[in-house]
Formats: C-alpha cells, structure tokens, sequence
C-alpha cells in the first residue's frame, strides 16, 4: 500500500509541478550556473547506494587552495531560498518513482556516514529513506544528532499509512514557516563523526 501510495503521489506532483519545475531548472541554471541538479551516491534501503538528485543550491566556489569554500560562503541566497522552500527537493520525486526512495522515511545522509552508526542508529536503513521524515517534522536540521536518529527509529518501528498522511501534513506546516532549517551556527547540519555514547 505504501509503495501504490509513494508511486502515485510522487507521479501526480511531478506532473502538477512540472511548470514549476522547468521555470526552476531555468532560474537555477541561469543564477547558479550548469550542472542544474546536485547529484550524489547516499545509502538507502538496507544501505544499497541510490543515486539521489536535487535542485542545486551552492556555487562552485573554490579557495586559493584549490579546496571548495565551506558551505557558509558557497551557499547564495537564492539557494537558501530554495533549501528553506524545500523546492530543492522537488526532484527527489523521480527517485520516489524509481523505487530508491519513499515519500516519508529517513532522510538519505552521506555513505561515509554507514561506519559511525550505532547498531540501534543503522536501523534507520531498514526502511527506503524519504523526502521527509518523522525527524524533518520534529525539529529538522536544529536538533541534534542523536535525537534525529532517535526519531528515524522510532518511525522504523511505528510506521503506518496514518502516520505518513501526518507527517506530510506537518511536512507543509513546516515548510511555511520554515522552521529548523539549519543547526545552530550552521547553514544547513553540523557533519557527523560518531555516537557520543
């Protein structure tokens, strides 16, 4: 029911925001230049390696060193625009229709992240990743770490039709008054090293 669900949802929102969606890839390409999408490997059911894609959001702005800038200064304010609109994500959709993601799940971090978890935290891959999650919806980028993981968890073990319906809810909520956008100090999440327990 979930993947009937997932599939039909993200089909009917492709075809209803594909205006949108080509006056985006016009006005991303034209303010941030080409490639138009970020595109890069995550982890997603059981850890197998997707390919997720999203509107990008940073220059490619580089230091004396050769070395990108932090994300702070490569970060312009149409991208932060489109990150606090979450119109960055729109084409995460198509990775709903292939099957590598779902609507409502955890959200796909970064494979170098696999090795750090906790076993009770690698339960979060038991479940394909989604554009938003129960963690997106209580508190986002402005909670910590392992209070993200806690709820990724909590939403494994809870999951239902009723509860997806809810969180997509407060999905829209939370995208209109964009609320817990970024960590505290940082311009989206503080990176990961590890458990502290």
């Amino acid at each position: 029911m979930k993947a009937i669900f997932d599939f039909s949802v993200a089909l009917v929102a492709l075809l209803l925001l594909l205006p949108l969606t080509i006056l985006l890839l016009v006005v991303v390409r034209i303010r941030l230049g080409s490639p138009v999408f970020f595109q890069q490997t995550r982890p997603g059911l059981n850890g197998k390696p997707f390919k997720m894609i999203k509107f990008r959001t940073m220059t490619d702005a580089v230091g004396l060193d050769g070395k990108p800038l932090s994300d702070a200064q490569r970060l312009t304010k149409f991208g932060s625009f489109l990150r606090s609109t979450s119109l960055d994500e729109l084409p995460g959709l198509w990775c709903v229709l292939k099957g590598d993601m779902s609507l409502v799940g955890p959200r796909p971090l970064l494979m170098e992240y696999l090795p750090l978890y906790s076993e009770e935290q690698a339960r979060r891959h038991e479940v394909r990743p989604g554009i938003t999650g129960w963690a997106q919806v209580n508190g986002r980028n402005a909670i910590t770490w392992e209070e993200k993981f806690k709820l990724d968890v909590w939403y494994v073990d809870n999951q239902s039709f009723f509860l997806d319906l809810k969180i997509l809810l407060l999905t829209v909520k939370k995208v209109l008054v964009r609320d817990g956008i970024s960590g505290q100090g940082e311009v989206t999440m503080s990176k990961f090293t590890g458990c502290e327990e």
